[in-house]
């Protein structure tokens, strides 16, 4: 199959428009206002949201939409999948996110979170169909997908959707390698099927960033200008057929490092490329709490706790040494069920856990440290 390299134009640093700074009111607009111009004027162009990112289609119509020439820019958005129960369903999803963004048309338009039964669900929904008929009617110029799964499943969409153009993945270098999220491996699979690949979490939502953890230590003393993030950022950057490297900036100190740093980016040498790996071994070999994720601790919990999500979490602030993205991925972890503050430690989790875990306690700590109140 013939390249299909989407990427010539774009600057390779995108604008993620899903960890958007907050004021008491809502959105901080007045921030992002200034960030969205600094990006611009920067020379970058290439922006990111999704119709389930509470506000942010919006955020972006206001920030960018309304205050800058349609043409200096590329807007992408995603499908909403997740709620969908027929194929009539998405042209819904699509008007919604159009008239959010207050657009005519959308530069890509992803199908969001593929992956496992995710994939099963595209094709029942008919959705890559729909994709196509967005683009022969040019409200849509290229088409493509977000996914979160194996690299063989990647190669089964590729192969049974020739129309998709790129894919959107994970990858960083703490995960290059993970048997979990196989980053090298699917982005691999992208390239064998010569799709353009835009990269997310970069910087593993904000963790790979902190200034505070054992590896900030390790590349401060081989670059003390450089932040954490930037090793993150040149990591993903050095690969071939690229659209763009997502940052899901939340502040204007982000953007304009992250700008920066694509701006002076050369190619890793050696030397680097040695340090970040190093730097991945000693994340790797931090300890963690020890929870496997079984989940034996869950169903004879009286307050419906996300047992192993919050653990997951804490184990995050051991090995990283930052808060960065705690309150969203919390959010996510308690929405259907109890608060790390709402355990009354009657332990019987911990009559179930293989790991002999002292989980009541292990709560505690995290309840105190993002500062819950009982």
């Amino acid at each position: 199959m013939a390249e299909k390299y989407l990427g010539e134009s774009i600057a390779k640093l995108g604008f993620g428009f899903m960890r958007l700074p907050r004021a008491k009111a809502g959105f901080d607009m007045e921030q992002i206002n200034r960030m969205v111009d600094h990006f611009l004027d920067a020379g970058f162009t290439y922006f990111d949201t999704a119709y389930v990112y509470e506000g942010s289609e919006e955020a972006l119509r206001q920030s960018l939409v309304e205050r800058h020439p349609r043409e200096k820019y590329q807007i992408a958005t995603k499908l909403n999948l997740m709620s969908a129960k027929a194929p009539e369903d998405l042209p819904g999803y699509f008007e919604t996110s159009k008239k959010r963004l207050g657009v005519d048309y959308l530069d890509f338009y992803l199908l969001h979170g593929l992956g496992g039964k995710g994939i099963v669900k595209a094709d029942d929904l008919k959705a890559w169909d729909y994709l196509k008929s967005l683009k022969a009617e040019g409200l849509v110029r290229h088409i493509g997908m977000s996914f979160h799964g194996t690299p063989e499943e990647l190669d089964g969409i590729f192969q049974k959707h020739p129309e998709a153009e790129f894919v959107q993945i994970q990858l960083n270098y703490l995960d290059w390698d993970s048997e979990k999220v196989q980053s090298r491996l699917v982005y691999e699979a992208a390239r064998r099927n010569s799709r353009s690949v835009i990269i997310m979490e970069p910087v593993k939502g904000g963790l790979l960033g902190s200034e505070e953890s054992a590896i900030a230590k390790e590349f401060k003393a081989y670059d003390p200008n450089a932040s954490a993030a930037s090793w993150a950022l040149r990591f993903a950057a050095q690969l071939d057929g690229l659209i763009t490297v997502l940052s899901g900036m939340s502040t204007y100190e982000q953007i304009a490092d992250n700008t920066a740093t694509f701006r002076n980016m050369g190619p890793l040498s050696e030397k680097e490329n040695a340090l970040i790996k190093k730097a991945a071994d000693i994340l790797k070999s931090t300890p963690r709490v020890p929870c496997t994720g079984c989940n034996y601790c869950t169903p004879n919990c009286p307050q419906k706790i996300a047992i192993p999500a919050i653990l997951d979490l804490y184990s995050n602030y051991l090995v990283y040494n930052t808060l960065a993205g705690i309150a969203r991925a919390y959010g996510f972890a308690t929405g259907r069920g109890g608060k790390a503050k709402d355990c009354v430690a009657c332990r019987v989790c911990e009559e179930h856990c293989p790991q002999h875990i002292e989980i009541a306690d292990t709560l505690a700590k995290f309840s105190e440290l993002v500062g819950e109140k009982k």
